[in-house]
């Protein structure tokens, strides 16, 4: 779990042993304010291993492994979803994706949206970016 820094402008870049090393400049999860801030998470495995040849099925599967060990790290979880973008390499894998996410989402039903983008960087098939509220931080009253 982070622990909060108090500078309330303070922001904190993680990269969780759990998930692949980042392919570029930059981290996996930044903090700040109260907020997790996931970066698009593709289908990779913790030992790096892009799943370019599995089905839609299984690429969903680990994007959203990889987009559950961001949150925790940062001290948020799957429960405390705001919103959540998903990028699809084609709108007939829609289906498949929202059937593994209301799988793995459970009751929680943060804003949404999807993006039809084409091929995703490797070849593989969907991509997954989400904001999570930190445990602990306070939220607006609903």
């Amino acid at each position: 779990m982070l622990s909060h820094p108090s500078d309330p402008g303070a922001v904190a870049y993680l990269d969780p042993s759990d998930l692949a090393a980042p392919g570029g400049h930059y981290s996996h999860v930044s903090v700040a304010r109260g907020l997790a801030f996931v970066s698009g998470q593709l289908p990779i495995t913790p030992a790096g291993l892009k799943l370019v040849d599995a089905c839609f099925e299984d690429q969903a599967r680990q994007v959203l492994a990889n987009v559950k060990t961001a949150l925790e790290a940062a001290g948020s979880a799957v429960g405390h979803l705001v919103q959540v973008r998903v990028y699809v390499d084609n709108m007939e894998n829609w289906p498949t994706f929202n059937a593994v996410y209301r799988e793995w989402a459970g009751s929680v039903r943060p804003s949404r949206a999807v993006v039809p983008t084409g091929p995703l960087h490797f070849g593989l098939k969907v991509e997954v970016e989400a904001i999570g509220l930190v445990a602990g931080a306070s939220s607006p009253p609903v």
